[in-house]
């Protein structure tokens, strides 16, 4: 499932309970460029489409486009699957959606329900995937090693090994003590 943040997750659940799960209004506590950035960036992801508001019925408008037409917000079907709501067919199509449903599933999506627990997986890049490379080093790292290599200060580091190693990502974090070194930390060869 996607990572959203608490404002985008509660955008799409709002929009999810509405009629053609338009997305407006905004939550009251973001406005002007907040908005801006988190609208920006869930239209790139392609959780929220812009579609010609219909005056008519009242639909809220996000912007107007100059002519004198307005555009509503509106939750798309990969919006909705970001927060566990699969498409319904009975659902009405968003007033101006472009992308039309397929009858059938993609050949790569899982048709029976998803009853296996979520596996998480580090992005490659992160300072997360380099704490987790260290401590699959055969020597593993000690703190100030990882706080070296991170940035992180020692208590960032150590709540990282004990909350999103351990408890997260389920990987079982071995410390000792080593002559010379102090205590090192590791995570057993995988």
């Amino acid at each position: 499932m996607t990572k959203l943040s608490d404002t985008q997750a509660l955008i799409l659940s709002a929009a999810a309970q509405r009629p053609e799960h338009i997305a407006l209004p905004l939550p009251e506590s973001l406005r002007g460029g907040a908005a801006a950035k988190v609208v920006g960036a869930m239209l790139a992801k392609g959780f929220l489409q812009e579609v010609d508001a219909d005056m008519r019925k009242g639909e809220p408008v996000w912007r107007e486009t100059g002519d004198g037409h307005g555009v509503t917000l509106v939750a798309t079907d990969a919006g909705l699957a970001a927060i566990g709501i699969e498409h319904d067919d009975a659902d009405a199509a968003p007033v101006g959606a472009t992308d039309a449903p397929t009858e059938e599933p993609a050949p790569d999506t899982p048709t029976e329900p998803k009853a296996a627990p979520k596996t998480r997986t580090p992005r490659e890049g992160t300072k997360q995937a380099t704490l987790i490379a260290m401590l699959r080093a055969p020597d593993g790292a000690t703190i100030e090693e990882i706080m070296a290599a991170t940035g992180w200060q020692s208590h960032t580091v150590r709540g990282a090994m004990a909350g999103a190693l351990k408890k997260k990502l389920g990987l079982e974090v071995i410390s000792e003590k080593v002559d010379g070194r102090g205590r090192v930390y590791r995570l057993p060869a995988a």
